[in-house]
């Protein structure tokens, strides 16, 4: 399997650290409003390639963050005369049900900036004690760059062919302008933890560095996110892990590629920018999917309701092939020899996954993984056509399962079979369990499954194995795998 590394410039055997393992880490959102559809471009982007690698067999650990102190949180407080943990908690919840609401699963582990404090404090403090880092009489802590002879080496900027004050803060307690803060000392009004330098919270360049390091050491085999955050987001990380472990942060770096909207960049001033919410609440979100896994998580997504029309139609063909053949498999003959025509389709299908797996494992092609599912969605409707009334029924199932397969590592959920329909009982647990709101079974297992694995992710047994209970009263069973949880009869 082949990726893309960031910091080298090419394609790379990936090779992981402990064999069939797999550490990957995505920085997470600033929860200050809700997120735009950029921000559930990359998001989408890794929850594809987590589900890719658990679909290839590997034991995939995967953790994302919460920013729920900074200064965009403290202003949008400030702004409406509330406390930055209000507001944080208010959009950290906001995120979370829109990540559901987008099929993505949840990290296996989700820390919270506000709550690893003394995991950043130590970092800081072994910076300290080694040279890379001082305080200063304000009470802030910087990171002096220039301590590290390998800065830029993920980004490739050369510190001495940037000027001061273009994207830096110009400060005189630095001993250089490209010192970057890693305590800001505590303001009036603002949020603040007691330090060994004075009360105050963390930069954000400190955060993710330090819960990388708490939750799954370094280095890890994949650290992603948005191109935007190469610099210096993602150069200040591995500097400081460098120089505090003597380890990179990670083995790869992966970057996704930016999103336009109608071919400009999106902005408020433009009236053209568009939150995850504003779109999922008029379209469906495999749609929405399928729009963008159009294209090369790496290359720019040019974003536009016109072609999210469009996938929608492409969704609905995807759809449709599967009912078809399934229909078909009712009701074709049973027992019947396999015609010439039969087993060329049987080929197709085993073609198809083949063409899928060779695509996704050329680093993540998802447009390439989708040609070929709709190659075989072309190919199915034209064996029925051709077949008539005597299809063979176990290569129409087999043709129906490997697309549903194939598309749930999308993370795109097609239609059960009719037999494996779920009680509607599951809509008075959803309730209960889950705030629920709706009327449909299987969007309350879904919904069942989301807050089951919220309350794994916190440790919340109690709840979680409540869930659980609740479902396996119902004859059914909660089944755990590559592409995601899901409740089934039990059989």
């Amino acid at each position: 399997m082949l990726v893309y590394n960031s910091q080298t410039h090419r394609k790379e055997e990936l090779v992981p650290i402990e064999p069939g393992k797999i550490r990957m880490y995505v920085c997470g959102p600033t929860v200050y409003d809700q997120i735009h559809i950029g921000n559930a471009r990359t998001f989408l982007s890794f929850d594809v390639i987590r589900r890719y690698l658990m679909y290839k067999g590997y034991e995939v650990t995967f953790a994302q963050n919460l920013t729920d102190v900074d200064d965009k949180i403290i202003n949008r407080a400030n702004e409406q005369g509330r406390t930055a943990a209000d507001v944080a908690e208010e959009f950290s919840n906001a995120f979370i049900e829109q990540m559901h609401r987008f099929g993505i699963m949840d990290p296996d582990i989700r820390p919270r900036a506000t709550r690893e404090i003394q995991a950043m404090q130590d970092m800081i403090q072994i910076l300290i004690d080694k040279g890379n880092a001082y305080p200063v009489p304000s009470g802030d802590v910087y990171f002096s760059v220039r301590s590290d002879h390998n800065y830029g080496i993920l980004s490739g900027r050369d510190l001495d062919q940037l000027r001061a004050g273009e994207r830096v803060e110009v400060n005189d307690e630095k001993r250089d302008p490209f010192d970057f803060a890693l305590w800001k000392a505590a303001k009036p009004g603002e949020p603040s933890w007691p330090s060994p330098w004075g009360d105050g919270r963390p930069g954000w360049h400190t955060e993710c560095c330090a819960m990388i390091h708490r939750y799954l050491g370094t280095p890890i085999d994949i650290h992603g996110g948005g191109a935007d955050l190469i610099f210096p987001h993602h150069e200040n990380e591995t500097a400081q892990a460098m120089c505090a472990w003597d380890k990179p942060l990670a083995n790869t770096w992966m970057h996704t590629g930016m999103l336009r909207v109608d071919g400009e960049k999106m902005s408020k001033s433009l009236g053209n920018f568009l939150t995850l919410k504003e779109v999922l609440d008029a379209y469906p979100a495999d749609a929405v999917r399928l729009l963008m896994l159009q294209t090369h998580y790496r290359a720019p997504l040019d974003f536009s309701r016109k072609r999210l029309e469009g996938s929608v139609g492409t969704l609905e063909r995807l759809q449709t092939a599967v009912r078809n053949l399934r229909w078909a498999a009712d009701q074709a003959p049973k027992g019947s020899e396999l015609t010439e025509k039969d087993k060329e389709f049987a080929a197709a299908v085993d073609g198809a996954r083949e063409e899928f797996n060779a695509q996704m494992d050329d680093d993540f092609n998802t447009a390439g993984g989708l040609a070929a599912i709709f190659s075989l969605v072309t190919t199915s409707n034209s064996y029925l056509d051709a077949a008539g009334d005597a299809p063979a029924c176990a290569v129409c199932l087999r043709a129906a399962d490997t697309l549903c397969e194939l598309s749930g590592v999308m993370g795109v959920t097609l239609s059960r079979k009719a037999a494996d329909e779920l009680p509607h009982e599951l809509v008075d647990l959803a309730r209960d369990q889950a705030g629920y709101e709706g009327d449909s079974a299987e969007e309350a297992a879904d919904a069942l499954l989301a807050a089951r694995q919220e309350a794994r992710a916190q440790k919340n047994w109690a709840v979680a194995d409540a869930i659980r209970d609740g479902i396996a009263a119902l004859g059914l069973v909660v089944e755990d795998t590559a592409a995601g949880a899901r409740v089934h009869r039990k059989a």
